[in-house]
């Protein structure tokens, strides 16, 4: 055959002008095993064109010896390993051969094809261990005979796919901690052990924060924790802090071994090189809150897309930081808020225990005066009951403040009692029948009988009830007001609602603040200290339970009480033994009628009976010296008497 004829044979065998294919046609064949070409399987020139004409990577792996054949496709995947052609399988991947010959020499044996997928195979293709994935099958290639001589390859490098999901996971994780953090140290901690999960891409982490008062770099958290790296004495120095701090720009180091020996691995075999100093930027554009310096893995160059991702972790890491420096603040705030609104309570409730004497010693002489002066003039009336009806109002302001006070000191000697809550609901709410019926408003009370009795506190709920009922009476002027008491699972629940002016949005959220007011809402009295529903929640809590509110503007507002049954929930020794089912009392009488949340939950002073009063028979005043007691009893009004 003339050299003409050969070249043209050659050009059928191994067909295009890629690389390969001219380097498969100038290979010397017959200096190895493999021999000529003419003298090659069917099976085996089939795959070569196969191969060649493909621009998938491929392999073709022949003979005992695994002589390896590729393509131009494959060229990018060998790295610094190419020219490779005609070699042995060993001699071109020797550092993963302990993983691949053996699946190579299965099917070789066995005839049988493998698939791998994601797998890692560490390689040393660009001068550095690298962590590489790849999905591959190996599939036999048989001889004109029958006899598995080859075995045929398509493989696909799925290492950017697979760093590139676990690097957005590490950042997802990162981002799962928003809103955990209770200080910036934590926040920090938080970080490092993010970060320390992902040791392949990030075997090292140091987070440093301005020192509070100066611009001092201080060590917050690190990753792995404890590890602390410090600069060789013969080394070129410390991490770039302060100039990473000052200018805001990050630094990209490549001498890492150099500056501090070996840095913690990751899980990889051997130690990084390199790392970023990156800034962690301040809140809106404020000055840099500190830096922090990621490691890259050994594994990965640092390439522009791992830079980026590094970019990504500062840039969570000061998102994180921010927003735990920003909680302390809100919470140093509502700290100092609730400490001024203690005073406040604590102010008033001393005031109120001066209050309680000259209240009872003026309260006294002003009822009398209403009954000595039932026939003078209107205006005297008028006037006289003026000064009732806010003496009245003073009183249950003293009270309240003084059920605050109470409370907040846990002084409060609750008594819980098994009650049927239907029967005591509907008692109390009757008491607002006729007010309610005077003002023109439908009311419906719906209290059927719950399927066990509930824990309570009488006084506490009769306050929770006419406080509610209080309330919507004030602010309805046409419609309804409807009380209702279900059972719902392991709760009793109470809702009041109305038909009246209702609460706009902007204010619902504060509706339960101590001496917060709606002012602009329209209501039948300008009166209110706006404590009621304040106390409301606080009783409500005292049972185990929660109070809510819903409301529209121009629509009504509906509040909803919920208790839970059994006495588990109260502290020990607060409960009584159950009580005997009542029946449902009488309509009740102007002695029996408990007062309304208009009035004051005690006996107000000056009222028939109480200290300083002189106008009740069998009763003397105090002797000479001795001071009156405040509020000694009880008293019952009903709703639309003066003051109410």
């Amino acid at each position: 055959m003339s050299g003409l004829e050969r070249s043209g044979a050659a050009d059928l065998r191994f067909p295009g002008t890629s690389e390969m294919a001219r380097r498969m046609r100038a290979y010397p064949w017959s200096s190895i095993s493999m021999g000529e070409p003419d003298t090659w399987p069917t099976s085996l020139r089939t795959a070569c064109r196969i191969c060649l004409t493909s621009r998938f990577p491929m392999i073709v792996w022949w003979g005992e010896e695994l002589r390896f054949l590729y393509n131009d496709a494959y060229l990018p995947l060998l790295g610094s390993k190419h020219p490779a052609l005609a070699k042995t399988g060993e001699e071109v991947w020797e550092e993963i051969w302990h993983t691949i010959g053996p699946m190579l020499r299965s099917v070789m044996a066995s005839g049988e094809a493998t698939w791998s997928e994601d797998l890692l195979l560490p390689m040393n293709r660009h001068g550095y261990w690298e962590e590489t994935y790849w999905t591959y099958s190996y599939s036999p290639l048989h001889d004109d005979d029958g006899t598995v001589r080859g075995v045929f390859t398509a493989v696909s490098d799925t290492t950017e796919r697979v760093i590139g999901e676990r690097r957005l996971a590490v950042l997802q994780d990162l981002g799962a901690q928003a809103g955990h953090a209770r200080s910036v140290t934590e926040a920090c901690r938080l970080v490092a052990r993010v970060l320390e999960r992902a040791g392949l891409d990030v075997p090292f982490a140091a987070i440093y924060l301005r020192r509070p008062g100066s611009d001092e770099p201080v060590l917050t958290a690190t990753g792995p924790e404890g590890a602390e790296p410090h600069p060789l004495a013969d080394g070129p120095g410390d991490w770039p802090l302060r100039e990473v701090l000052d200018t805001g720009r990050p630094v990209t180091m490549t001498d890492v071994a150099e500056r501090f020996g070996a840095l913690p691995a990751g899980g990889w075999q051997t130690p990084p090189t390199q790392a970023m100093v990156l800034p962690l930027a301040g809140e809106t554009g404020g000055r840099n809150i500190g830096v922090i310096v990621l490691a890259a893995g050994a594994g990965r160059a640092l390439d522009e897309a791992y830079e980026s991702f590094l970019g990504l972790v500062a840039r969570q890491t000061a998102a994180l930081v921010n927003a735990a420096v920003a909680y302390q603040l809100q919470q140093r705030r509502a700290e100092e808020l609730a400490e001024l609104d203690r005073a406040k309570t604590a102010f008033f409730s001393n005031v109120s225990h001066e209050f309680r004497t000259p209240l009872t010693l003026i309260m006294g002489p002003v009822q009398e005066l209403r009954g000595a002066l039932a026939g003078a003039d209107a205006r005297v009336r008028e006037d006289l009951e003026v000064v009732h009806r806010n003496g009245l109002r003073l009183g249950k302001l003293v009270n309240t403040l003084l059920d605050f006070s109470r409370i907040e000191a846990g002084r409060t000697q609750a008594r819980y009692e098994p009650v049927d809550l239907s029967a005591v609901t509907a008692e109390l709410a009757s008491v607002f029948r006729s007010a309610i019926d005077k003002a023109g408003l439908a009311f419906d009370v719906d209290c059927p009988p719950l399927p066990e009795p509930v824990h309570i506190d009488r006084g506490m709920w009769e306050k929770v009830v006419l406080n509610l009922l209080s309330n919507a009476l004030k602010f309805t002027f046409d419609g309804s007001i409807r009380v209702a008491l279900r059972g719902d699972g392991e709760h009793a629940v109470l809702t009041v609602a109305d038909t009246g002016v209702g609460i706009s949005e902007e204010e619902l959220p504060r509706l339960f603040e101590r001496f917060h007011r709606v002012e602009s809402a329209r209501s039948r009295s300008n009166e209110g200290s706006g404590i009621g529903l304040a106390l409301v929640r606080e009783l409500v809590g005292l049972h185990g339970g929660a109070i809510t509110a819903e409301s529209t503007e121009g629509e009504g507002t509906t509040f909803t009480v919920r208790l839970p049954f059994g006495a588990a929930h109260l502290p020990p020794g607060t409960s009584s033994r159950p009580a005997r089912r009542r029946r449902s009392p009488p309509p009740p009488t102007r002695s029996s009628r408990r007062p309304c949340a208009g009035c004051p939950m005690t006996r107000p002073p000056g009222a028939p009976g109480a200290p300083g009063s002189r106008g009740r028979p069998g009763r003397s005043p105090a002797p000479p010296g001795r001071p009156r007691r405040a509020f000694p009893r009880r008293r019952t009004a009903r709703p639309g008497e003066p003051g109410c």
